[in-house]
């Protein structure tokens, strides 16, 4: 969602605080919502921060059968 930019105020303006006629409340100049941008792509996630998942995994299922076998 666009926001409403009035360029002699410098500042960014909640739609609902525009007048009626879509002017700056503040100085009265006509304000202009800026074009909608696409969202950045999504980056994939690095093959070595699975590998430290998978090997976490491992390590921690690994001390779970140590500790269930101390047990016996």
């Amino acid at each position: 969602m666009a926001v409403p930019w009035c360029e002699p105020c410098d500042r960014f303006w909640n739609p609902a605080s525009v007048t009626e006629a879509g002017d700056c409340p503040t100085c009265g100049t006509p304000v202009e919502t800026p074009p909608d941008t696409a969202p950045p792509p999504r980056q994939k996630v690095p093959w070595h921060f699975w590998l430290a998942i998978t090997a976490a995994g491992i390590y921690l299922t690994w001390r779970a059968i140590q500790g269930i076998a101390s047990l016996f």
